[in-house]
């Protein structure tokens, strides 16, 4: 059985052009959507409603940067601090362009930070396997970035 891919995401769009480009990707994994930070915490260390969720961590955390609660700079912190989860895979996401924005989530053990600079009026949205047209930044070799 495939781990399944957790997205959090609160902004409508985002959330819509993120799972358009997953579902372009053809991947055949389950995507868990959650919509702020707090409610990525217990789903990732199974509190509250998510006590009961079956074993075992996503294949991946797509994090939005910017969330309600807690935000994803919190939320990645929590993960790389809990050996249980350090081992998930982090691509942060945000539509920020300001350099702070981008730089922050790679001092905190993100993998790849995504800008997304897309304009939906322009062109079909990105596919994760065929051309992002996005900006990958990372403190580590380029090959991380795909």
């Amino acid at each position: 059985m495939l781990k399944p891919i957790l997205l959090v995401e609160d902004n409508p769009r985002d959330l819509e052009l993120t799972l358009l480009a997953l579902e372009r990707s053809q991947l055949a994994n389950e995507v868990i959507v959650l919509r702020d930070g707090a409610e990525a915490l217990d789903y990732l260390l199974r509190r509250n409603t998510y006590a009961d969720r079956d074993d075992g961590n996503p294949a991946v955390l797509l994090l939005d940067l910017k969330l309600p609660k807690v935000d994803g700079l919190e939320v990645l912190r929590a993960v790389r601090a809990t050996a249980e989860l350090r081992s998930i895979p982090t691509v942060m996401l945000t539509s920020s362009r300001e350099e702070p924005d981008l730089l922050r989530p790679m001092n905190s053990g993100s993998t790849p930070t995504w800008s997304s600079r897309w304009n939906s009026r322009n062109s079909s949205p990105p596919s994760l396997t065929s051309g992002y047209s996005g900006q990958c930044l990372t403190n580590r070799h380029p090959a991380h970035c795909g």
